[in-house]
């Protein structure tokens, strides 16, 4: 028993001895815990930023502009928060963040144009890391300084190639052959040709032949200022074309290019970049005239009913315009000939089942064309309303990509401007295109009683697909319209 007590006494002893050496062991040795925490850092164990890349937001997108970051470096971010506005080819997305994270660095700040996609844009990193100390990727960082190696390398190897003295050429049995801008270099400077080594086929003297030449002989560049004023005074009037001015100076009437900070010199002008939305609209509007074979027709409408039935809806305090009119007729034409709704693939006709309307709506930024879906099963005040919406969405550029992509009949009008008539381009791979003019006031014969009447028309005109829509299709369709915006009850029972 005695023994025992002895024995647990000790083991006290022993086991405070060894907690205080512990403690002297910690406290002169503070570089353990840096060594803990570096073996526990996500580098060590293998973690890596979140990479947030230009992402493709619509179907013929290319490229982005970052417009504004709607989060912070250093900020929280949850799956499915708007990390910035992107302006693409068709209007401002907001890009929602797809994993829960820190916004650890932006690399594209606001205001950067043209970014390519999958082009990184930001990292993240994962919560309870330290975004401060995030690195960005090598292999983005590594490829350039290789081109630029490269880039650098390669001006070293051509001086060694051209030979030290320059021999005259030894094919001299035929005329000489010089490329356009061969003989540019070498009347520039006033180099003779038969000194060129000609490499290129045939016996041609191309422009890096020239370029050898004129490396491996700078004297003969003065000697054109030196036979200058020396032609003048031969008496012999054929010298005076050899001393005529060089080439870069024949044509004094030809102002130069544009110089910064004189814009109101003649012939200057000023560059202006062109937006996504512009570059997009130019490829569209070129590959629709180019591969598109347009075909036209024009019918003039009765605007009568139409305009009392306005003027009676607007007594309830029901707003509606002419073109919400113009929608419900296409809509309700198209679904009575399904045959002109439909669109072109690469492997031919595709017909629709359903009726999206595209309606042109002019912007800062260019033409876009939002959808007003299923118009057919939609009463014009409904219409009205989600045109409205659409337009100052499209205005705003804050329309989505469902809301623009997708429609199989689009709607040109220009009457608010005073347009009379006007043809519109297809807006590819769609069939059709209505242009609508203004209404005007006409006299016309009235057919039952051969009288006189001021009639209120307004012209029409319908592009369509050759390919799809032929002429007897085209004129069907538009008579068929015309009937139903002539007599709007006529909509309401197709």
């Amino acid at each position: 028993m005695a023994a025992s007590l002895r024995l647990g006494r000790q083991g006290i002893l022993f086991g405070l001895r060894l907690s205080q050496f512990n403690k002297c062991v910690r406290k002169t040795n503070p570089w353990q815990e840096q060594v803990r925490r570096f073996f526990l850092s996500p580098w060590v164990l293998g973690g890596s930023p979140l990479k947030v890349e230009m992402p493709a937001l619509s179907p013929t997108m290319e490229e982005g502009n970052i417009v504004k970051w709607l989060k912070k470096e250093g900020e929280a971010v949850a799956a499915g928060d708007a990390l910035c506005e992107i302006e693409t080819d068709k209007a401002v997305v907001t890009l929602e963040s797809n994993d829960d994270g820190i916004l650890a660095r932006i690399l594209m700040e606001e205001g950067s144009r043209n970014v390519r996609l999958g082009t990184l844009i930001a990292l993240m990193v994962d919560e309870g890391q330290d975004w401060k100390q995030v690195e960005i990727p090598p292999p983005d960082a590594a490829a350039p300084p290789a081109t630029h190696a490269a880039a650098a390398a390669a001006p070293v190897v051509p001086p060694a190639a051209p030979p030290p003295p320059p021999p005259p050429t030894p094919a001299t049995s035929g005329p000489l052959r010089l490329s356009p801008a061969a003989r540019h270099i070498l009347d520039t400077h006033g180099l003779d040709p038969k000194l060129a080594t000609a490499t290129g086929p045939r016996g041609l003297i191309t422009k890096e032949d020239a370029m050898n030449l004129l490396k491996t002989s700078p004297a003969p560049k003065a000697a054109p200022a030196m036979a200058a004023p020396a032609a003048p005074a031969a008496p012999s009037p054929a010298p005076i074309p050899v001393a005529s001015p060089p080439p870069p100076g024949s044509r004094p009437n030809i102002p130069p290019l544009s110089v910064p900070g004189n814009p109101g010199a003649p012939g200057t002008f000023t560059e202006i970049p062109a937006s996504n939305v512009r570059r997009v609209i130019a490829q569209r509007l070129t590959q629709s005239k180019t591969t598109i074979p347009h075909a036209y027709a024009s019918v003039d409408c009765d605007m009568a009913a139409v305009t009392k039935l306005r003027k009676d809806l607007a007594k309830e305090q029901i707003k509606v315009s002419v073109n919400d009119f113009i929608i419900k007729a296409a809509a309700v034409t198209l679904k009575e000939m399904p045959e002109v709704n439909v669109t072109w693939s690469g492997d031919g006709p595709r017909a629709l089942d359903s009726i999206h309307i595209s309606i042109a709506v002019a912007t800062d930024r260019g033409l876009i064309t939002p959808i007003i879906k299923d118009a057919a099963n939609k009463g014009v005040q409904e219409i009205s309303a989600n045109a409205k919406a659409l337009a100052q969405k499209a205005r705003d550029g804050k329309l989505l990509p469902e809301e623009y992509q997708g429609g199989s009949f689009s709607i040109s009008n220009l009457g608010m401007f005073g347009i009379s008539g006007f043809s519109a381009v297809i807006n590819p791979p769609q069939a059709c295109i209505l242009a609508v003019g203004t209404s005007r006031a006409e006299l016309r014969l009235r057919e039952d009683d051969q009288t006189l009447r001021t009639q209120q028309l307004m012209t029409v005109t319908l592009s369509s697909d050759g390919r799809l829509v032929d002429d007897e299709l085209a004129s069907r369709f538009l008579d068929k319209f015309r009937a139903n915006l002539e007599k709007p009850q006529r909509m309401t029972l197709a």
